[in-house]
């Protein structure tokens, strides 16, 4: 998710929190559209994918299943523990340090990590490893709720976490997510190595439960660095909201890609 403007959210500490519970990660966090994972194939030169920030191989593993032969890149060795026994091969390192040994790709991928890779070094490596004409294919999910769940979600927020601020109403549109899309555009042309970066968007849904969207939250960027009282409080203000929705409600989703195809060395 997008951050907060208080900044607290953006940290890598925070990024390296998420292994401490690997599984709810895996089975709460969203996938991408099949469509959005067709295009990156199709536009590809082939089928070798890196994927770099792999975590539990949410989307190495969907790339995978087309055909694909991927090769995970992960910092957290927790992560790529768990990544590798669903069946992924998984290297730990962080990406901008990671040695390729001479390998080279069709694709990079990074699904929902790319704001925690150095946007220059990691675009420079991107190149580095892309095969000419390789697509370098940056994902994120960015949420769109409907007036009603970013309303009651606001509120729950503001009052488990009066000081620490967060709209929901602000997640209405893709624009949200120039603060992570912006720095990546501009460690892609300060690579010297990409055509124009371009944007896909690709919108979908998915319905929740009371018990399910509560089941995530803790996955979101740093929510589980709350202390437990705080992180209890939030949920239950959360859980509230969903009750007042019936129990269930709709998460309507843009899948976003920012990509560029490699054209020089």
């Amino acid at each position: 998710m997008p951050t907060s403007s208080h900044g607290s959210f953006i940290r890598r500490e925070a990024a390296e929190s998420y292994g401490a519970d690997a599984e709810r990660y895996d089975r709460t966090r969203p996938r991408y559209p099949d469509a959005l994972l067709e295009r990156i194939i199709a536009t590809s030169p082939g089928r070798d994918v890196l994927d770099v920030g792999t975590g539990t191989g949410i989307a190495g593993l969907a790339f995978q299943a087309r055909g694909c032969r991927v090769l995970g890149v992960e910092p957290d060795a927790r992560m790529a523990e768990f990544a590798r026994g669903k069946g992924l091969a998984v290297e730990v390192a962080k990406f901008e340090d990671w040695d390729p040994a001479g390998r080279t790709f069709d694709a990079v991928v990074a699904g929902t990590v790319w704001h925690w890779v150095d946007p220059v070094a990691g675009a420079g490596q991107a190149a580095r490893v892309l095969r000419p004409g390789g697509r370098l294919a940056l994902l994120w999910n960015a949420f769109q709720p409907s007036p009603e769940v970013a309303e009651a979600f606001t509120d729950a927020y503001a009052r488990a976490l009066p000081d620490l601020p967060f709209d929901w109403r602000r997640l209405s549109g893709t624009e949200a997510y120039a603060q992570v899309s912006g720095p990546a555009t501009d460690g892609i042309h300060k690579a010297a190595a990409f055509d124009e970066p371009e944007e896909w968007h690709f919108g979908w849904e998915r319905s929740y439960t009371r018990a399910e969207w509560l089941d995530q939250v803790p996955t979101f960027g740093g929510h589980n660095r709350l202390p437990a009282r705080r992180l209890d409080a939030l949920l239950t203000g959360l859980g509230e909201a969903v009750d007042a929705m019936g129990g269930a409600f709709v998460m309507h989703y843009t899948a976003l890609v920012l990509t560029a195809v490699r054209t020089r060395p």
